[in-house]
């Protein structure tokens, strides 16, 4: 026999407060937009400042609205179009899962867009450094998603130590893609991302980190659908590609360009 790990089976719900129930997807969101708050609050402050820490403070109800609307719609017309126009109440059962990070990327871009303008800020100097703190979101949402046993990865070979049943998706051992997308997309971005916002020749070129996330994203994310299971609704697209890769190609063109536009022009 094969040594494997069995998924733990962890409780989804963290705490119950009377009827109230706090899930640890909801604590990754809290940490994500609380951590990246007080992180944010210490960049845009650096040469050559961009905003105000209490612009900062104002923009952070801003980004929590982008991210909730923006990944609930996101995840309505992207994945499930069909189903939840056929039950168009359904749309606000966020309770029952379902958020896009490409449809929360969304809502964040609109509302930066408008919060800048209305603020008369740097667009893309402000973007950067609020560039560098969306990993940190990512890497806990990923975690969660590991909690929650959903969005397991695909078979795995006999050999690999770490492979892992996951009860709900069979007896098959699988790989564990929520702890990858957790250190490609969380953890490795978000070093790349703030070693490079400690040189101030970085942080001047306005767009240059934000294109460095858009593309390094969008690399970490198609790598790493590779190991992961497509949604069973969904399947493998045209030449075995799925849904998160095919949303992630445009993020790379986009990132391409912002950097190639930030070296361009002078800083």
């Amino acid at each position: 026999m094969i040594p494997v790990l069995l998924y733990p089976g962890f409780d989804p719900v963290m705490v119950h407060v009377g009827p109230l129930a706090i899930r640890w997807y909801a604590l990754a969101y809290i940490l994500g937009l609380v951590i990246g708050w007080r992180l944010m609050r210490r960049l845009v402050g650096l040469a050559p400042e961009v905003a105000t820490g209490e612009q900062v403070d104002d923009f952070l109800s801003w980004a929590t609205l982008g991210v909730v609307l923006g990944g609930r719609l996101g995840y309505v017309f992207f994945y499930q179009p069909a189903a939840f126009l056929a039950h168009p109440l359904t749309i606000f059962a966020v309770w029952r899962g379902g958020m896009s990070f490409h449809g929360g990327m969304l809502g964040v871009a609109i509302a930066t867009l408008w919060f800048a303008q209305r603020n008369r800020l740097p667009l893309l100097g402000f973007a950067d450094r609020l560039a560098v703190t969306v990993p940190i979101g990512l890497g806990f949402g990923r975690i969660a998603n590991f909690i929650n046993g959903e969005l397991w990865g695909r078979p795995a070979p006999a050999w690999l130590p770490w492979a892992m049943i996951f009860p709900q998706a069979g007896p098959e051992p699988r790989h564990p893609s929520q702890i990858y997308q957790a250190l490609l997309e969380g953890l490795i971005l978000f070093l790349l991302l703030f070693f490079l916002s400690r040189r101030p020749a970085i942080r001047a070129r306005f767009g240059l980190l934000s294109g460095i996330f858009l593309a390094g994203y969008a690399l970490a994310r198609m790598f790493g659908e590779l190991f992961r299971a497509p949604d069973a609704f969904l399947g493998f697209f045209a030449g075995g590609v799925t849904m998160g890769q095919i949303l992630s190609f445009p993020m790379l063109l986009v990132g391409g360009w912002l950097i190639f536009f930030a070296y361009r022009r002078k800083p």
